[in-house]
């Protein structure tokens, strides 16, 4: 089903599921792979210990000693990584706050599922609203250097006469 173009618009608007979709898949895949990786890497700095928890326990998410700061320092930059993510695979301004938002939702969801409780810290609720504005401010920032680079309005001299 193809929605009108309006007017004004410089592209028109298709609803395509699929692409939405996909689109939503790759970055959840990205968003745990490079966050598993960010873990992986202050954790080899830290000399701590790596597992499943970090990436989904509310508890690990604290400031009380270097490990659970590296933890936040991994979420941090992981945001910085799916805003590169929402850059590649989005491409557009509009979108980067659905994504990032359903991204970290998304996480929400699965940590829900591995805790069996509802968040209840509020040191993971600061962390994930802070890490969704990053990706969401980062991501429209490079997407928007990219919408409004200048459109080449001629290629250059004919050269089939």
């Amino acid at each position: 089903m193809e929605m009108k173009k309006l007017r004004g618009q410089f592209r028109s608007t298709i609803w395509d599921p699929t692409l939405i979709l996909s689109q939503i898949l790759s970055v959840q895949f990205i968003f745990y792979c490079c966050l598993g990786l960010w873990l992986l890497l202050v954790n080899a700095v830290s000399g701590a210990y790596c597992s499943l928890d970090l990436l989904f326990k509310y508890e690990e998410i604290h400031v009380q000693n270097f490990g659970g700061r590296a933890v936040i320092a991994a979420f941090v930059l992981n945001s910085l990584t799916g805003a590169i993510a929402l850059w590649f695979i989005v491409c557009r301004t509009k979108q980067c706050l659905d994504f990032a938002a359903t991204a970290h939702f998304l996480h929400l969801l699965i940590c829900w599922h591995y805790n069996s409780h509802f968040p209840a810290t509020l040191s993971w609720w600061l962390l994930n609203a802070a890490c969704v504005t990053i990706m969401c401010v980062y991501g429209e920032y490079l997407c928007l250097r990219t919408e409004l680079q200048a459109i080449p309005l001629s290629v250059g001299p004919k050269a089939d006469l």
